[in-house]
């Protein structure tokens, strides 16, 4: 699962980028083994990484204008180096890699949460499933830079400072939806209305959250933070957050919505087909 491979033209030795910064990434934690509930909350971050990086890069070659197609790719890109770090970690319970965990896993193995599993629909849809989970993850980081575990703060550290620009990429284009003509103000409508009842699940407080006091960002402490930067968007934007219907997730129990096993036959056939095949 490496993203970018350079070739030294001195050893003619393939050196993987991302393996490296990876590296960087674990000396906090040196080379402890993540405990089977560290391994697990791990999952359900490391899995909302993963599965929503799937659905950006969808957008390549497809977003309403070029510099789009970039700004999701790299996004995408920011989010499967995320996924990378905290499966890695997760893997050290059981020695599993982390293309173990990616690719060969079945679907009630993920432990995603059901808004990132949420179809892309049009530009304006995927571009309010960005500003919730972005905007969550902001403040999930935000905390866990202070975690009793050095793996989990040190991967927290450095995401946070991506998923910053994440957020601010989001609001900007919500800001900009809502704001132009009829037909992209009644999308970014319709859109934020169609994400909304996936919102309540990232919050939910779970047993493993009492298990790893201190280790784990408890969700329901993160709402506030949400809360606060969602109103100032909506208020700016004109946007009347929606109330009724909330869904009843189940991600984190390994209970997913329907797509979620679309796209992992998706990402998953080259690896399965091929199992151990390099190139």
């Amino acid at each position: 699962m490496t993203d970018h491979d350079v070739v030294s033209t001195d050893t003619d030795v393939h050196v993987s980028v991302d393996a490296l910064e990876l590296a960087d990434e674990f000396v906090a934690g040196a080379d402890a083994a993540a405990s089977p509930d560290v391994a697990e909350y791990a999952l359900w971050l490391g899995d909302d990484a993963l599965i929503l990086s799937q659905q950006l890069g969808w957008w390549i070659a497809r977003a309403p204008e070029l510099e789009e197609d970039v700004a999701l790719g790299n996004i995408a890109l920011d989010l499967l180096g995320h996924a990378r770090s905290l499966l890695r970690y997760a893997g050290t319970a059981d020695g599993r890699t982390e293309d173990d965990l990616a690719y060969f896993r079945d679907e009630r193995d993920f432990r995603s949460a059901w808004i990132v599993e949420q179809p892309n629909g049009d530009f304006a849809q995927t571009i309010a499933r960005q500003l919730i989970v972005s905007t969550y993850m902001f403040e999930l980081y935000s905390t866990l830079r202070s975690s009793a575990d050095p793996t989990l703060a040190a991967i927290a550290d450095k995401s946070l400072k991506e998923v910053d620009y994440h957020r601010d990429h989001a609001v900007q284009w919500t800001l900009r939806l809502a704001g132009g003509t009829d037909e992209s103000r009644d999308r970014m409508l319709r859109a934020v209305a169609a994400m909304w009842p996936y919102v309540d699940e990232l919050f939910r407080d779970e047993s493993l959250s009492d298990r790893l006091d201190g280790i784990a960002a408890r969700p329901s402490s993160l709402r506030d933070g949400f809360d606060a930067v969602i109103a100032a968007v909506s208020a700016e934007a004109e946007i009347i957050v929606p109330e009724g219907f909330i869904s009843a997730g189940g991600g984190r129990r390994g209970i997913h919505f329907s797509t979620l096993g679309y796209l992992l036959a998706e990402m998953q056939v080259l690896a399965r087909q091929h199992p151990g095949a390099t190139w």
